[in-house]
């Protein structure tokens, strides 16, 4: 009955205008027949029922919104594609939202010139630290602190045995803390 329908309305549309093929009617045909099957969809692929029903209608508006530009109806393989779009495009912003969120800085006005003054006497006296480190226990410890190697690969840059890279590492540690052990940071 539903494919029926499905070939009465495309052959209803056939003689009109290509740029008009898309009416009221066929759109509520592809809402009822294929919302719930893209929503499920969207669902299983974010696991957020309120951001899958979200996309889902997102698509249809697409696809209302765009309904002069096809010159065939739309089928669901385009519905489908047209979610999958969105929904990656959605992921996208929000994983770049997230990154920002996590790469940025405290906001200064929200903390308190008092705890402002402790972090950069802090770390003035890390800095201070770090820098009377022996050159082989620094070098170490940036490797692996702020570019992110491991020993294995330290001990391969630097033509050491992993148990030298290790040493070296756990002497810069014992240093540092020694160092700052006096500073506490107050919360």
């Amino acid at each position: 009955m539903i494919q029926v329908y499905y070939l009465n309305i495309k052959a209803k549309f056939k003689g009109t205008i290509l740029h008009t093929v898309l009416n009221q009617e066929y759109f509520k045909y592809l809402f009822d027949t294929y919302f719930d099957a893209i929503r499920n969809y969207l669902y299983f692929r974010s696991g957020d029922s309120e951001l899958a029903t979200d996309i889902a209608q997102e698509s249809f508006m697409k696809v209302w919104e765009k309904r002069d530009s096809f010159k065939d109806p739309p089928t669901k393989a385009l519905l489908y594609k047209i979610a999958n779009d969105l929904f990656i495009s959605r992921y996208r912003k929000d994983l770049i939202a997230q990154n920002y969120i996590s790469n940025s800085k405290p906001d200064s006005e929200m903390e308190s010139p008092e705890d402002i003054m402790q972090y950069k006497e802090l770390k003035s006296k890390y800095e201070s630290a770090l820098s009377k480190l022996s050159e082989k226990q620094r070098v170490v410890f940036l490797m692996h602190r702020t570019e992110n190697y491991k020993y294995s690969e330290i001990a391969e840059r630097l033509a050491l045995s992993v148990k030298a890279v290790e040493k070296r590492m756990k002497n810069a540690l014992r240093f540092l803390k020694e160092a700052l052990k006096d500073e506490s940071i107050s919360n």
